[in-house]
């Protein structure tokens, strides 16, 4: 019969001599860094592969949403009184907006979050504006530009028909500047 050990210990001493803990972690140190380069590697690969994946699903997504068309039933135009708001969801359910209706025949429309994090506007249209709380960011009515603190880009414009007494969503304008 053959007298090898079970476990080739990295030290060579046999089994009976090693530590308590040597059953545990029978990797020696040399060798523990050389695997952990490789693991890391791995990892790093896999990381970077999972980025990838993501960008490209947003990208994909990104590319179906600007190409939806659908139109959605807002309001009334003898619902709104001049000066008021109402909020909508458009181009989907979880996307926020909000209508003015800024004279007897003119209507306008932006997405209801904040450029600079997502935070939902309010209008102010006292100041012609609409405030995001969360960072003091405020925004021209009329346009939809930033007017003050951390907002650097426009809020997107919803583009608005109105047929019938009927004002619809039709399409979402994102803009740089």
């Amino acid at each position: 019969m053959n007298d090898q050990p079970l476990h080739n210990f990295p030290d060579g001493r046999p089994e009976e001599e090693q530590p308590k803990w040597r059953q545990d972690f029978p990797i020696d140190v040399e060798a523990d860094e050389y695997g952990a380069r490789r693991d890391f590697t791995k990892f790093m690969v896999l990381t970077s592969l999972a980025f990838v994946c993501g960008q490209i699903w947003i990208g994909l997504h990104s590319l179906f949403r600007a190409r939806s068309t659908d139109e959605k039933q807002i309001a009334k135009v003898s619902d709104m009184a001049v000066g008021q708001t109402i909020s909508f969801n458009y181009p989907t359910e979880r996307d926020s907006c909000i209508l003015i209706r800024q004279s007897a025949d003119s209507f306008l429309a932006y997405s209801n979050q904040c450029t600079h994090l997502m935070c939902p506007v309010r209008p102010d249209l006292e100041h012609n504006r609409l405030h995001c709380p969360c960072h003091e960011g405020y925004f021209e009515a009329d346009t939809g530009r930033p007017l003050a603190g951390p907002p650097r880009r426009p809020l997107p414009k919803i583009h608005l028909r109105i047929a019938d007494g009927i004002i619809y969503a039709t399409a979402v304008e994102l803009r740089t500047s």
